[in-house]
């Protein structure tokens, strides 16, 4: 049985393309910084988790109101500025992803599991710019009140 390869240029560029949508809805690059993005009735939050001198980690949430069986879901990203790529590193609290699996396996991945988490991160950033709507939080006094 051969195992899985994974076409290069084709990852990098989808890297490249989720790490230019991620800087458009990335809050202030500060540890602790969140952004809500509200699409329909899903709650989508953009987190940084850690700042470094060339890389950004940030948490992607989403939050719905439709099932109690469905819990959230969140993907960890490392955001490389030097490179110019964004890679989902972790998802759900679960190990690092590997670059491929061998299938089947004991865990039940998918083969190509870090493209498809990769894209499936990039359909989630197209969505939130494309569709997302930031709630406002006016102060008009200033915190004077």
């Amino acid at each position: 049985m051969s195992g899985y390869v994974q076409s290069l240029p084709k990852y990098i560029t989808l890297c490249e393309r989720n790490y230019l949508r991620a800087l458009k809805v990335l809050p202030e690059e500060v540890i602790g910084a969140c952004r809500q993005i509200k699409i329909g009735s899903m709650d989508f939050f953009i987190a940084v988790e850690a700042v470094e001198k060339y890389t950004t980690d940030i948490k992607v949430t989403q939050q719905h109101n439709l099932s109690n069986h469905l819990g959230q879901f969140q993907l960890s990203v490392r955001l490389y500025h030097d490179a110019k790529v964004a890679e989902v590193v972790q998802h759900n609290y679960h190990q690092r992803v590997k670059p491929s699996y061998r299938y089947p396996n004991p865990s039940m991945h998918h083969k190509d599991e870090k493209y498809q988490l990769n894209a499936f991160l990039g359909d989630w950033l197209v969505a939130c710019v494309e569709n997302g709507r930031v709630p406002l939080d006016w102060d008009v006094n200033n915190g004077m009140v």
